[in-house]
C-alpha cells in the first residue's frame, strides 16, 4: 500500500503533534509551506489561541523580490521580532510534517537569529 504525499505528511504531522504542544510561556511555532508562500504562527495550545501569525504574503515582505528560501528566512526573522516585542523568547518548533530542510530550515534559522530559542 503506497500513501499519497498528503496522507504521508498527515501521518508525520500527527506523530509530531502527539509530542509537541505549546503553552503561553513557550508557544508552538507552527509552519505551513505552500508551493509559492510560507506561513508561521505562534499558537498557545492550552487556550487554543493563535498569538501571532506571519506569512510571506505580508506587505513588508511581498514587495521584496527574492528567492523562496530568502523569503522564508525573512518570515522567521519577522515572527521572532514580533514575538520578542510581545515578551515571548522560548518556542516549540512544529515543522508540520514537512522535512526539516530548505525553506523550513531557513525559517527556523531566521527565527533563531531574530532571538527565539527552541
Amino acid at each position: 500500500m503506497s500513501l499519497s504525499k498528503e496522507e504521508r505528511r498527515q501521518r508525520i504531522k500527527l506523530r509530531i503533534r502527539k509530542k509537541v504542544s505549546g503553552s503561553s510561556q513557550s508557544p508552538r511555532l507552527a509552519v505551513f509551506r505552500s508551493n509559492a508562500e510560507i506561513y508561521a504562527q505562534l499558537i498557545d495550545d492550552k487556550s487554543g489561541k493563535t498569538l501571532l501569525a506571519v506569512g510571506s504574503i505580508d506587505k513588508s515582505l511581498a514587495s521584496n523580490k527574492s528567492s523562496k528560501i530568502e523569503k522564508a528566512k525573512m518570515v522567521g526573522k519577522l515572527i521572532a521580532e514580533k514575538a520578542v516585542a510581545s515578551g515571548i523568547s522560548n518556542v516549540v518548533f512544529d515543522r508540520g510534517g514537512f522535512l526539516y530542510h530548505g525553506r523550513i530550515k531557513s525559517l527556523a534559522e531566521g527565527a533563531r537569529e531574530g532571538g527565539l530559542k527552541f
